[in-house]
C-alpha cells in the first residue's frame, strides 16, 4: 500500500529528537505555554520573517485570533473563498462577522483578484486570502486593492508553511496570518496547534492576551478572552520539526517534480505553480474528469487519495444561511468535481511515485 501521508515514517526518523523533547518538557512540568512555546514562537517568527508569532492551540483559533486583533466584529463583512476547508470560514463567522465570497483562479486555486472589488461594500473590514495547497495567493493586486479601499488583509497561511510570493514568505506579507500546525500539515504538531504571525507588536499583544483568557497580568481580565493556549508538549515537538521543514519541502517539490514529469496528461491535469513564486505541496492535487472512477482504481491498487474538497463552502448545508447557491462560484464549483489528492510526503520514493502514477496512466478509458 501506497499511503497519503506517512507520518509513522516521519516520527521513526526524528525519533530520538523527538523523545528527548518530549521528556524535556514533562521534567519541566511547563505543560501550557512556558519556555518552549516561547521558543519556537521566536524560531517560527523568524522562519516566516516575521516580527512575532503566537502559538495558540489550532488554527481555527489563529485565524479567529487575527480577525479579533483587526477589529473585526458583528456587522462587518470579511471577503475570502468558498473553495477552502471550512474553518476558514467558521473563524469568521466565530466573531459575529459575515463571510462574503470571490471566485478562485482556475489555474492556482486561490482568490481571484480580478472579481476582488466588486464585492467590497462599505461593510467590509476585512479580505481573507487562502494559500491553499501550499500555493500564495497572488497577494500583489490584493494588496494594491486593500489599501485603496483602506481594508485589512489576513493571509490563512494554514497550509502554507515556508510558501513564497516573489521572494517574500507566506505569513509576513500582509502583516498578520494564521498557521495550523495540525499533524498531517508540512510542519505538524502531534496533535492540534496553531499561530498567529505577524509584522505588528500592538497585534501579537493583543492575540496573546486574547488566547489566555484576557488575562494581562494573572487573575486580571482586560478582555474577554479564550482558551486558545499551545500545549508546552507541542511546542518542544515543532520546534524539532522546524529544524527539519526545509529539507522536507525541498523533498515535496522534488516529488512533485517527478509526478509532473510521470503522470499521463491524457487521464490528468496536473497542478500549476504560480510563476516566481514557491509552491511547497502540502496537496498535490490533480484534476480529472471523473475522479470517483479514478480514485476507485487507485484505491483498489492500495494508493491511498484525497479530497480537499468536494463541497465548496456556500454548498455546504452548514453555511446555507449564508444565500448562495449552486452557479454563484463556477470555478470553485468545477474544482471541487474535479480535484484528487495523491499521495506526497517527505520520504515518498521516486518508485512510489511511478507506481501511482502507473496507475494513474492504466485508469484511462
Amino acid at each position: 500500500m501506497i499511503p497519503y501521508l506517512d507520518l509513522k515514517a516521519q516520527y521513526r526518523s526524528i525519533k530520538d529528537e523527538i523523545d528527548a523533547a518530549v521528556l524535556r518538557v514533562l521534567d519541566s512540568t511547563q505543560y501550557v505555554l512556558g519556555e518552549e512555546v516561547a521558543a519556537f514562537e521566536r524560531e517560527f517568527a523568524g522562519y516566516c520573517r516575521a516580527s512575532e508569532a503566537v502559538g495558540v492551540n489550532s488554527g481555527t483559533s489563529a485565524l479567529h485570533l487575527a480577525l479579533l486583533a483587526a477589529g473585526v466584529g458583528p456587522g462587518d463583512e470579511v471577503i475570502t473563498v468558498p473553495f477552502t476547508f471550512v474553518a476558514t470560514v467558521s473563524a469568521i463567522c466565530y466573531t459575529g462577522a459575515t463571510p462574503v465570497f470571490v471566485d478562485i483562479e482556475p489555474d492556482y486555486f486561490t482568490m481571484d483578484p480580478s472579481k476582488l472589488e466588486a464585492a467590497i461594500t462599505p461593510k467590509t473590514k476585512a479580505i481573507m486570502p487562502v494559500h491553499l495547497y501550499g500555493q500564495p495567493a497572488d497577494m500583489d493586486p490584493i494588496m494594491e486593492i486593500a489599501r485603496r479601499r483602506d481594508v485589512t488583509v489576513i493571509e490563512d497561511a494554514a497550509q502554507a508553511h515556508g510558501s513564497e510570493y516573489h521572494g517574500r514568505r507566506c505569513g509576513s506579507i500582509a502583516g498578520v496570518a494564521g498557521f495550523s500546525f495540525y499533524p498531517g500539515k508540512n510542519l505538524g504538531a502531534y496533535g492540534e496547534g496553531g499561530a498567529v504571525t505577524t509584522t505588528r507588536a500592538e497585534v501579537a499583544a493583543r492575540c496573546r492576551t486574547l488566547r489566555n483568557w484576557g488575562e494581562e497580568q494573572r487573575y486580571e481580565h482586560r478582555l474577554k478572552g479564550f482558551n486558545y493556549r499551545m500545549d508546552g508538549i507541542q511546542g518542544a515537538i515543532l520546534r524539532v520539526k522546524l529544524r527539519h521543514l526545509e529539507a522536507w519541502t525541498e523533498r515535496r517539490r522534488q516529488v512533485a517534480e517527478w509526478y509532473g514529469a510521470a503522470l499521463d496528461p491524457d487521464t490528468v491535469r496536473v497542478p500549476k505553480a504560480r510563476p516566481g513564486c514557491r509552491h511547497v505541496y502540502h496537496v498535490y492535487a490533480v484534476r480529472t474528469d471523473d475522479r470517483e472512477q479514478l480514485r476507485d482504481v487507485l484505491g483498489k491498487r492500495g494508493i491511498q487519495t484525497g479530497v480537499h474538497y468536494p463541497i465548496p463552502v456556500h454548498l455546504q448545508p452548514a453555511h446555507a444561511d449564508l444565500g448562495y447557491r449552486a452557479g454563484d462560484f463556477p470555478v470553485a464549483e468545477q474544482a471541487a468535481r474535479e480535484v484528487l489528492s495523491l499521495p506526497i510526503f517527505p520520504e515518498m520514493t521516486r518508485e512510489q511515485v511511478q507506481t501511482v502514477a502507473a496507475a494513474v496512466s492504466g485508469a484511462r478509458v
